[in-house]
């Protein structure tokens, strides 16, 4: 800087960046010396950021960078380590999953022995008669070859109700008295949308129900889960997450109760990740009353779309498809919600300038929810609605097509191929070339997200990257290898796109001047690491709003 150059005109020379309102220009802390991967493609890579106020102050070179380093500015040498955007998982459950950890038992086993096991322990610290809970029990996952059935639970567990969510989320398993507390014998009829199954051979109760079956215990469970629980549910979920990487996480199916956890989270200093909500049909009249819509909220919780479910699960085999699954010649999935059903809430939601994200897995659910999607926009056309097709799991030309004419922004299942490989042989090889479909998506000039739905799926981020790029699970089968892309497209899937599905393109996603300061430092370089240990790179820091939310 010469005499004659003051140091207002020596800023705005510099050609990588922009800056704040001059009143900001002292930056709270720089980080420089970095590897920075920015996703921003006029300015793809960097080596320093200045940091104020919880956002990017400046970024750009070493040399750059550091002129701005008044005294008292905090500095951080990054020593070469890779530095990527925060990760944004755009469908998850971190809410309901925080409170789950807290007071259910985690049945991610590997033998129903070990599972029994774990509920006996916890029926010893319950009130008999009182409920015990579980979650993440998966039935391709333990070592048995078979299901649990009703007479494991009754065995483990005889003087409690038993309900069981499996990891997928669309069925769960339970005891006998369970079974008489639902008021659900072996003559109750199917409800619409869902199944309760029976032993082929004996007609009696499996213990398992599927879809909308699942209503019948809700309805009996206590609720009794206290305001200060959600918060600590938020708590503990956003140390998880923010341990792999995770800035921003999309609630794909909450409730006003959820909302509020977040922002006490928030308030208590609890809330590591920023929250973008979506809101349960069932709630969505008492929020148009109260004049509330996709987009209410702050920096870190925001309304987000309106959340219905088409079809079932792909983890759980229930998803509806066009096709019947491998082995299985007449089971063709479930459809949980008509057509005129996701149209009459969808209108609903459409007029009131909500966005609008519906569960749809299989191609007929797709297909389906891509004809109520149509119809709104025809008959009250809307400016930039940015439909969301959440996991948009099996598609087809025609499907895709129609995504990219309508806008629409698929959430498919990041971690899905590597975690959940032993399902995959359910669909067939030539239909898994048209699943998980991100490499068909970015060829159509779609934007696809990173979507774990946590519990269903893994949350890690690495996880997520090397499941997309190889399409190869834990144990080295390759899924779909139609579908592969590279590294440096799963971290856009996984930040920039993330931003764009919730309207916050222009405030994350990217490291860039003026954007939220949401970053993470990795210990090895993703671009220099053989795809098939992408999982095993370490996350060494990750800040979100300047502050750092995990350090190793």
């Amino acid at each position: 800087m010469t005499d004659g150059t003051t140091r207002r005109e020596f800023l705005g020379s510099i050609a990588a960046f922009s800056l704040f309102p001059l009143e900001q220009e002292k930056p709270d802390l720089i980080l420089h010396n970095g590897h920075m991967v920015t996703m921003n493609a006029a300015d793809p890579v960097a080596e320093a950021v200045a940091i104020s106020r919880g956002r990017f102050f400046a970024v750009g070179k070493n040399a750059d960078v550091m002129n701005l380093a008044a005294p008292g500015v905090r500095k951080m040498d990054l020593g070469g380590k890779t530095v990527l955007p925060g990760f944004i998982d755009a469908h998850s459950h971190p809410a309901m999953a925080g409170v789950m950890h807290l007071r259910m038992v985690d049945c991610d086993l590997r033998s129903i022995s070990t599972i029994q096991a774990a509920l006996r322990e916890r029926a010893t610290k319950t009130p008999v008669g009182e409920w015990v809970l579980g979650f993440k029990y998966d039935d391709t996952k333990t070592d048995d070859g078979r299901s649990l059935s009703i007479a494991d639970l009754d065995s483990a567990v005889p003087d409690h109700p038993v309900h069981i969510i499996h990891r997928g989320g669309h069925t769960v398993y339970a005891n006998s008295l369970a079974f008489r507390r639902a008021g659900i014998d072996e003559k109750t009829p199917d409800p619409t949308g869902g199944k309760i199954d029976h032993d082929p051979a004996t007609g009696k109760l499996s213990g398992r129900v599927a879809e909308s079956a699942k209503a019948f215990f809700d309805k009996v469970i206590p609720q009794n889960f206290t305001r200060d629980d959600h918060r600590e549910g938020v708590k503990l979920i956003s140390k998880m997450l923010a341990k792999t990487g995770i800035t921003s996480a999309t609630e794909a199916q909450g409730t006003p109760t959820d909302l509020r956890a977040y922002q006490d989270a928030r308030d208590s200093g609890d809330l590591l990740f920023r929250a973008y909500c979506f809101i349960n049909y069932r709630f969505i009249d008492a929020m148009i009353d109260a004049g509330v819509r996709t987009g209410l909220g702050d920096e870190w919780v925001r309304v987000g779309a309106m959340k219905m479910v088409c079809d079932g699960s792909i983890s759980e085999r229930t998803a509806r498809l066009s096709a019947p699954y491998e082995g299985r010649p007449n089971d063709y999935g479930i459809l949980v919600m008509t057509e005129e059903e996701l149209y009459t809430y969808g209108r609903k939601a459409h007029l009131a300038g909500w966005q609008i994200g519906t569960h749809a897995n299989g191609d007929v659910g797709i297909d389906t929810t891509l004809r109520v999607y149509e119809r709104l926009q025809r008959e009250n056309p809307r400016h930039d609605p940015r439909f969301r097709l959440e996991h948009c799991t099996v598609v087809n030309d025609d499907l895709i097509a129609r995504i990219k004419a309508l806008g629409a922004i698929p959430t498919p299942f990041s971690t899905y191929v590597y975690y959940h490989g032993e399902k995959m042989r359910y669909y067939g090889a030539e239909r898994l070339n048209h699943m998980f479909a991100l490499r068909s998506f970015l060829d159509a000039g779609i934007r696809p997200t990173q979507a774990s739905d946590y519990p269903p799926g893994e949350f890690i981020p690495m996880m997520a990257l090397q499941s997309e790029v190889t399409r190869t699970d834990t144990k080295g089968n390759i899924w779909g290898p139609k579908q592969k892309i590279t590294v440096e497209e799963a971290i856009r899937v996984g930040t920039i796109n993330g931003a764009y599905a919730s309207y916050e393109e222009n405030l994350k996603g990217s490291i860039e001047t003026g954007k939220l300061a949401d970053l993470v430092v990795l210990g090895r370089d993703p671009f220099k690491e053989n795809p098939s240990t992408l999982v095993t790179i370490p996350v060494e820091r990750t800040m979100a709003g300047g502050h750092w939310s995990f350090e190793a």
